[in-house]
């Protein structure tokens, strides 16, 4: 009797053992899952000093979702793209503002957890006091359509 009484203990471990591998199993094939460690941040072709890691898609046809950081002290002069897009405010405080021309007294704070769309071709302009990820979201293709031209980014 005391051998059966010691193997209660590896019975459970065998059979919680076998409930996790059976529900890992169940997971489908096309699932996507990230932890925070899994993305992999490369630097923003689109607007220098950012960076991207690619949660879903492509941004060249069909949806797509995008972590994207950005440095603390950072302006995004005035621009739009061609399609509505998401975002929700990972970390940090974002600032948007809405029009034509960079303007620091039209923008609008919003903390970690807000939300908001911008419509396609809508002009706008956006600033960081320290650190911020945001996650954007839309359906491609996409591009960042400077107000002003000479903001826009170099090409090398």
């Amino acid at each position: 009797m005391k051998t059966m009484r010691n193997a209660k203990p590896y019975v459970a471990a065998v059979i919680l053992s076998f409930a996790v591998c059976t529900a890992a199993a169940d997971t489908p094939k096309d699932t996507i899952q990230f932890t925070p460690d899994d993305f992999k941040w490369k630097p923003s072709a689109r607007v220098s000093g950012l960076e991207k890691a690619v949660v879903f898609g492509n941004d060249k046809s069909g949806p797509y979702i995008y972590r994207i950081k950005f440095p603390s002290n950072f302006k995004v002069q005035a621009h739009s793209h061609p399609d509505t897009r998401t975002y929700t405010i990972i970390s940090g405080t974002w600032y948007i503002g809405w029009g034509k021309k960079f303007d620091e007294s039209k923008l609008i704070a919003l903390p970690a957890w807000s939300f908001y769309s911008e419509p396609a071709n809508e002009p706008h302009f956006v600033m960081t006091k320290g650190e911020v990820v945001v996650q954007m979201s839309g359906n491609g293709p996409t591009a960042v359509n400077f107000v002003d031209p000479a903001h826009a980014p170099k090409k090398k």
